[in-house]
């Protein structure tokens, strides 16, 4: 079982940054965000699969960027040129593997105000 702790939501201006931040308490192979607003579903924004392997939506491509620390578990979402459509709640999504069986694990959301 891995826990998945966010961190960095906040209000923001039109054009400013956030960071978000999120640790887990395993290892993962794969870290993800995802972002909902209120009677969607939730969508996929970006992704790193072990160091290096990112990739993101087309609607932050440009403007976001993924990382980790595998020393601490933690992954990262740095939010840049943010526009009110950024609004969401985020939330870190983790896949484990364990005896070739795919883990997936949820983070309890952190909210993202734009403001224009």
């Amino acid at each position: 079982q891995v826990q998945l702790v966010e961190s960095g939501g906040g209000l923001v201006q039109a054009g400013g940054s956030l960071k978000l931040s999120c640790t887990a308490s395993g290892r993962a192979s794969a870290m993800n965000w995802y972002r909902q607003t209120p009677g969607n579903e939730r969508d996929f924004v970006a992704g790193i699969i072990g160091g290096s392997s990112t990739n993101y939506a087309d609607s932050v491509k440009g403007r976001f960027t993924i990382s980790r620390d595998d020393a601490t578990n933690t992954v990262y979402l740095q939010m840049d040129s943010l526009e009110p459509e950024d609004t969401a709640t985020y939330y870190c999504h983790a896949v484990t593997v364990t005896d070739g069986h795919y883990n997936s694990y949820w983070g309890q959301g952190t909210h993202v105000t734009v403001s224009s």
